[in-house]
């Protein structure tokens, strides 16, 4: 579990093919990696993945098939930024919303337009997830817990202010770019709640 609260940017910096999986390492910048262990969760642009190998600031995982297919990893190369987050723990403060790492869809960024000192991008949903958004709820977007300022059809838009575009991979992202979806865990279980058969 993590909040979307991301505390570093890192940058792939080997990717392998193994079979239909990959296994890709990270460098992981001023992420604190003192108290990381293998088998610790790390949220690499919103996607949930095990540390399999640790070396200093840099970490490896294993990346299935699935998730290569599902999330935006599957396009990422050496180089590449990523936002990070480690695993939250019960006695951290929850900044954002609860984030499972567990992507629903990817996204496309539409526009980017200034809106003071912030900026306000509007984005592309899938339309089977289009449902679970609300204005004023939460989605996580490469891992990053934002709030929706408004909602339309199969798009919806965020604002971001200067200290996110600084401190996450947004400030390198242009229209066009896919990202990687979560929509709001509480709505998810909500729906199911809700289209269980009632006796």
């Amino acid at each position: 579990m993590f909040t979307g609260i991301i505390q570093s940017v890192g940058r792939v910096a080997t990717r392998a093919a193994r079979g239909g999986d990959a296994f890709i390492e990270i460098d992981t910048a001023g992420l604190d990696m003192s108290d990381v262990a293998i088998g610790d969760s790390i949220a690499v642009a919103g996607v949930c993945l095990t540390a399999v190998a640790l070396d200093g600031a840099r970490f490896a995982a294993d990346v299935s098939a699935e998730t290569l297919k599902l999330t935006t990893l599957g396009t990422l190369v050496a180089g590449a930024a990523v936002n990070l987050e480690k695993s939250l723990r019960l006695a951290d403060r929850l900044g954002g919303h609860l984030v499972t790492g567990h992507v629903d869809g990817v996204g496309r960024v539409l526009s980017v337009h200034d809106d003071g000192a912030s900026q306000r991008w509007t984005f592309a949903v899938p339309a089977a997830l289009s449902r679970y958004i609300a204005v004023k709820g939460s989605i996580a977007i490469d891992g990053t817990s934002l709030t929706v300022n408004e909602v339309g059809g199969d798009t919806f838009g965020v604002t971001l202010i200067p200290h996110t575009l600084g401190a996450t991979t947004f400030g390198g992202r242009r229209a066009g770019d896919a990202v990687n979806l979560e929509v709001d865990l509480v709505a998810r279980y909500v729906e199911r709640l809700y289209s269980v058969d009632r006796p």
